[in-house]
């Protein structure tokens, strides 16, 4: 009889989508096989963004039983290159800064968006109580309207926080209503902006500077830490903020740049320590948890805007097809994708026009600008990361869905000068996975 296949999964959850990825070794090799996918995004309520969090919950669970399903004895899956087994443990992960709050076991709604506009009025109220400059030396995190830190603040001015007993970011508590088990996980810890950079736990004196209630921030475990059981499979921390996860799935052959292409676009290297310097805090990067290092980064806002074009311009238009529009373009506009107007405007095509004195004429146009934009904004964090660094690269790793857009490659070789590996593969699931596999 053949031995039974031991399998791991991996619940990789991004703002626009969400997939179950099975992992197995086999012949010394990671191998992996996708077994369910949904849909994800953030949803208007009553003026304000949010997350359907029961839908996700919903989708978790529907993942599980398929996945269950399909190394299972019946077999009842049209998988049939999974071997029957049983999977040993799976794991969460979700982008970072948004969170959930708790009485107790009875969750508060809503689920509040990270692209919502609601910490316009706590943000200076914040920074009255701890300027920017000592939030950014104790914890090294670069400013952004939707760090954590300000949604909790909007949280406590408008009594959201009365009762509450703890706040769980999004796959903590995914996988807590799966166990039970309530815990803060280290790298998804750090995108709160109030953790320590020194010590790796939260930093007191921010939550008491704020008026926060105390219990509300234990001490973040490591990725590797189990938590509980769900239905007979073991559940464990991976790395939960996705980048997290990302950074230990690629496969580098030397320590270089990456930039973890989605969404979003994270652009950093690992380091030995965080760099709080006074030229990292005025070019904003961030210096966020990693397993056994520091993920010195930045945010720039990455395949965002070309995903709001195509739904707004051309949403029966396929990527593919797309990127050969914006290559046959020859609009030489560019704008500036980090800025705020491209956060979460109404529309992604006025944002654009208002931004450039010359017009694109046609779909093409609009997305040969954000790509070339985009490129742009890439150079422009690479030399800034070698001015902070003090070390010069050769190339830069280009790993997730953007990794697919051979175009945008293109556009960031040639805006670089650095030679990009380019790597289309779902490298959040296999850090999720590896981490799972090795207990680190």
């Amino acid at each position: 009889m053949a031995e039974s296949v031991k399998y791991y999964l991996a619940v990789d959850i991004g703002a626009s989508s969400g997939r179950h990825i099975l992992g197995w070794m086999q012949d010394g090799w990671l191998q992996t096989k996708e077994v369910y996918r949904f849909p994800n995004g953030m949803v208007q309520q009553d003026g304000h963004l949010i997350w359907d969090i029961e839908e996700l919950l919903g989708h978790v669970k529907r993942g599980i039983k398929r996945a269950k399903a399909a190394v299972g004895g019946d077999r009842t899956e049209d998988m049939p290159e999974l071997a029957a087994g049983v999977i040993e443990s799976l794991s969460v992960d979700t982008w970072g800064v948004d969170y959930i709050l708790l009485k107790g076991d009875e969750t508060v709604y809503p689920c509040y968006a990270y692209r919502d506009s609601r910490t316009e009025a706590s943000i200076p109220e914040v920074h009255k109580r701890i300027p920017f400059a000592d939030l950014y030396r104790r914890t090294g995190i670069q400013f952004a309207t939707f760090n954590t830190i300000y949604q909790l603040y909007e949280d406590k001015m408008a009594g959201r926080l009365d009762g509450v007993t703890d706040f769980l970011m999004m796959p903590s508590y995914l996988m807590y209503r799966l166990t039970g088990r309530k815990a803060h996980e280290y790298t998804n810890s750090t995108t709160t902006g109030m953790v320590s950079a020194e010590t790796g736990e939260y930093d007191m004196e921010i939550v008491d500077a704020l008026g926060l209630p105390r219990h509300l921030f234990p001490v973040p475990e490591a990725p590797g830490t189990l938590l509980g059981e769900y239905e007979g499979i073991k559940v464990v921390l991976c790395a939960t903020h996705d980048t997290g996860s990302a950074v230990e799935g690629i496969p580098m052959k030397e320590d270089a740049p990456y930039i973890s292409s989605g969404t979003w676009s994270l652009l950093g290297v690992k380091t030995p320590a965080p760099i709080t310097n006074e030229g990292s805090m005025e070019a904003n990067w961030s210096n966020e948890g990693g397993v056994g290092y520091t993920r010195y980064q930045k945010n720039i806002m990455g395949m965002w805007v070309a995903n709001e074009l195509r739904r707004e311009l051309c949403p029966d238009t396929s990527f593919p097809d797309i990127v050969r529009m914006a290559e046959e373009s020859s609009f030489d506009g560019t704008v500036d994708v980090n800025g705020e107007a491209f956060m979460a405007p109404e529309s992604m095509k006025a944002a654009f026009d208002a931004a450039l004195s010359d017009k694109p004429e046609t779909a093409g146009d609009y997305f040969r600008c954000a790509y070339r934009s985009l490129a742009l904004c890439y150079k422009a964090a690479i030399e800034e990361l070698e001015r902070n660094t003090g070390r010069s690269y050769d190339s830069i790793y280009i790993v997730g869905g953007g990794a697919k857009n051979a175009f945008v490659n293109r556009l960031t070789e040639e805006a670089t000068g650095k030679k990009v590996e380019a790597l289309p593969l779902e490298a959040t699931a296999l850090g999720n996975l590896k981490i799972q596999m090795e207990g680190k």
